[in-house]
């Protein structure tokens, strides 16, 4: 009898036996799997971008409450601004640089915990918050809400 033997390399790449790889091997659970993870890294990219964009206005309001303190006390030699022109625009300028400092904040723990798929609550309180900054952060707020309340991604974060 006759053995058979392997064919003989020629220097051409020849494909191995098995499966072609043109055929769709992912199932459907996989594929969605991939998809939340690639809209949750995008969201995650979001969030960070949106957090340094809102903690370039810390600076501003620091500078108003600064001004407003220098006012209230320079010496004046006309007639001077009224006392609560001072101390409104030292007030604005506190408050807008600490809501920035915590809306920054919140936006950066939102991308942390995006990755960790954790505190669901939080991503969806901060992407409420992030609605309010029209045009991006509406966007990124409404986006956030509707991966988030996909089912698949549900799970994600319960496990």
């Amino acid at each position: 009898m006759h053995e058979s033997t392997p064919p003989q390399a020629t220097g051409a790449f020849q494909a191995a036996p098995g499966p072609s790889y043109a055929t769709n091997y992912l199932s459907a659970e996989t594929a969605q799997q991939i998809i939340d993870n690639e809209h949750l890294r995008l969201l995650r990219v979001g969030y960070f971008i949106s957090a340094a964009q809102t903690a370039i206005f810390i600076p501003f309001g620091l500078l108003y409450a600064g001004m407003g303190v220098m006012f209230s006390q320079l010496p004046t030699g006309g007639a001077p601004p009224p006392a609560a022109f001072a101390w409104f625009m030292g007030l604005f300028g506190a408050v807008f640089a600490g809501l920035a400092t915590i809306a920054a904040a919140l936006k950066l723990l939102t991308a942390v915990r995006l990755k960790e798929r954790r505190s669901r609550v939080l991503c969806l309180i901060t992407a409420g918050l992030s609605c309010v900054e029209i045009p991006y952060g509406t966007v990124l707020g409404i986006w956030t809400f509707m991966v988030l309340g996909r089912a698949s991604v549900q799970r994600q974060f319960e496990g």
